[in-house]
């Protein structure tokens, strides 16, 4: 068996080494995909796709001036990692026509501030809200760190005295496959700012006859495939939930 001396194994570690940095290398320019959801003006759906987020190069704006006259941005690119939530929605920008443009200010030095997605911008006490698997965060969306298969929300929401705490976020839980014509149970959860849910009373589910009692039920009756959403006044909606009827699916 030959001999490996120092200096072969020193090369066959270098080797490994750089083969390990090349994948690395590739596998972060590949970027990492995460389902991005945005909910505009009035609860207008803008998006709600996976999307593949990458490394991407934004203008700020100087008509940015939601925090007040004077606080525009630059008119400078800033760059935006592919890891964060800000991130993966300038990634989906580029693709979903209704998130453009992005109104984006960098003219405070606590970082970027988010005041437009397409043709809704935040004014007097309505703002961009993020959360991430259902739990609102404390930093700024360009640090905001997400993973694959992550759930990213933004949404324009009011706060209201006097607490000023954000509306809560509904999620409808519905089944895949019905029979058509057949009666089913859906049911509505609305998840707080910590992520903590409860069952949201109230709520109105597509295709069903009366709003959500209670303990967050209620029941839906359909003829043809659709996709629910869940919507209580003053929460933010569900997630479009696409359910099968008699073996066909909703486009």
């Amino acid at each position: 068996m030959p001999r490996i001396t120092p200096f072969r194994l020193a090369a066959v570690c270098a080797l490994a080494l750089s083969l390990t940095f090349a994948f690395a290398a590739g596998a972060a320019a590949k970027g990492l995909r995460a389902d991005l959801r945005v909910v505009g003006a009035g609860g207008k759906v803008l998006a709600e796709k996976t999307v593949a987020s990458a490394n991407v190069s934004v203008k700020t704006s100087p008509k940015a001036t939601c925090f007040g006259p004077g606080t525009g941005g630059s008119g400078e690119a800033v760059q935006l990692k592919g890891n964060t939530a800000m991130g993966l929605l300038a990634s989906g920008a580029r693709t979903i026509p209704a998130l453009r443009p992005l109104s984006i200010s960098d003219h405070f030095d606590f970082g970027l501030a988010l005041c437009g997605i397409g043709s809704s911008v935040a004014r007097g006490s309505s703002s961009w809200y993020l959360k991430i698997n259902h739990k609102s965060l404390q930093v700024g969306g360009e640090v905001a760190k997400i993973k694959a298969g992550d759930e990213v929300l933004w949404a324009l929401a009011k706060t209201e005295a006097p607490d000023f705490e954000y509306p809560d976020e509904l999620v409808l839980t519905a089944p895949h496959t019905v029979k058509t014509g057949a009666s089913f149970t859906v049911r509505v959860w609305a998840y707080d700012g910590k992520g903590r849910k409860s069952p949201q009373a109230g709520a109105k589910v597509t295709g069903a006859a009366q709003p959500t009692g209670a303990d967050g039920r209620t029941t839906v009756t359909l003829s043809r495939p659709a996709k629910l959403i869940a919507r209580a006044t003053g929460e933010i909606p569900s997630a479009r939930e696409a359910v099968c009827v008699g073996g066909k699916c909703p486009k």
